[in-house]
């Protein structure tokens, strides 16, 4: 029986890649996360989240103007986790935890998940250039080199690492389980459209509700949203609901549990991702809602973000529009067929049997086991 730990700064509950990464992991395996909070059926030692007093916010930012990186991190991510065993395997999530990976290493093997491209995390706003890149590809250029696996979810990103860190991952996207289902016809005079994930601000989803403006009345978007746990996440949400007062064609509907989202999301007709590359991450994302949109069985309306449009054209599973315009995303969807539309939730068969969880899980116990017998 081989130990693993897995860490992640993050809560499971919400973090359905991590939550997919452990369950990667058969029979041979004891996995333990480290973690700010976790469902029951995982095994997890609590880590505790920043929560900085004003003179200690003050303390971190003069620490990361200065470049007392080590200090830096010390006083954001530090944590003293009693464990009582040791590691035949660590997995860090993202970079914040590459350096409590190596605190903890003993002899243990490590793999690197970066969820993002680190020295580029937030590039679009100003405060974070100041403060946290030259942290970020400190850590980077620190440890990267370092680990024994390396794990990311899209090749535009693992161009990126491996072009300035030398190391090329392995890419694992974000693709939820294989899902037996078959596509619902569309309804010609009622079009369901849909959008799930979280209300945050940089994803700017106040265009979807400006692409609703300019569709005719066949056209209903159901915007399945997340509780954001983030002060700004939770305004902007309150900004969200604020625009759609009135606008009987939207409506913001509850989230899914994991369990239940794709069937749910196989009742509509069209997912719409519609994500303004404001930085690089944006610009080479393949999120959750993308894959989970090919598993319910439903078309896709995208703005042309490189991965996400490659895969759509190549499966021919839905449309993509010229620019990141609401206008032009619409004017594409305002020409679309009954036909098309069923033809392309049709294609989602065949892009489903290949972009799965499942397909990933094989990569991910390659990498482990080539890890673990060197």
């Amino acid at each position: 029986m081989k130990n693993v730990l897995v860490i992640t700064f993050s809560n499971l509950k919400n973090d359905a890649r991590v939550k997919r990464q452990i369950s990667f992991f058969g029979n041979g395996y004891e996995v333990t996360a480290a973690c700010y909070g976790s469902p029951k059926e995982f095994s997890f030692i609590q880590i505790n989240p920043p929560r900085l007093s004003l003179i200690n916010k003050a303390i971190s930012g003069i620490l990361l103007l200065f470049q007392f990186y080590e200090k830096a991190y010390q006083m954001l991510y530090g944590q003293h986790l009693n464990l009582k065993k040791d590691f035949d395997l660590i997995v860090a999530n993202d970079i914040e935890s590459l350096p409590l990976a190596f605190h903890l290493k003993g002899n243990a093997k490590i793999i690197f998940d970066a969820h993002e491209y680190a020295p580029r995390h937030f590039e679009d706003k100003l405060s974070w250039r100041i403060f946290f890149q030259g942290f970020n590809t400190y850590l980077c250029k620190k440890y990267i080199q370092q680990v024994d696996g390396m794990i990311t979810i899209g090749q535009g990103i693992a161009d990126e690492y491996q072009k300035h860190f030398g190391i090329k991952p392995v890419v694992i996207t974000n693709a939820p389980k294989y899902q037996n289902l078959e596509p619902q016809p569309v309804d010609p005079k009622k079009i369901k459209l849909v959008h799930q994930g979280i209300a945050n601000p940089s994803r700017k989803l106040e265009l979807m509700i400006e692409l609703m403006d300019l569709l005719d009345d066949r056209f209903h978007l159901d915007l399945m949203l997340m509780e954001p746990t983030f002060k700004s996440g939770k305004i902007y949400l309150e900004k969200l609901k604020r625009l759609i007062t009135g606008k009987n064609r939207i409506n913001l509907v509850p989230p899914q549990s994991t369990n239940e989202l794709i069937g749910k999301l196989n009742q509509y007709d069209i997912g719409i991702v519609l994500i303004p590359p404001i930085n690089f991450n944006y610009q080479n994302t393949l999120p959750n809602k993308f894959f989970e949109c090919i598993q319910a069985r439903i078309a896709l309306a995208i703005g042309p973000i490189p991965e996400m449009k490659k895969i759509t054209e190549h499966y021919s599973i839905g449309i993509v529009s010229e620019t990141f315009d609401p206008k032009s995303l619409a004017d594409d969807i305002m020409k679309l067929t009954e036909e098309q539309i069923n033809l392309f939730k049709n294609n989602t068969k065949i892009a489903a049997t290949e972009l799965n969880a499942e397909k990933n899980e094989v990569l991910f116990n390659n990498l482990i086991n080539q890890v673990l017998n060197r």
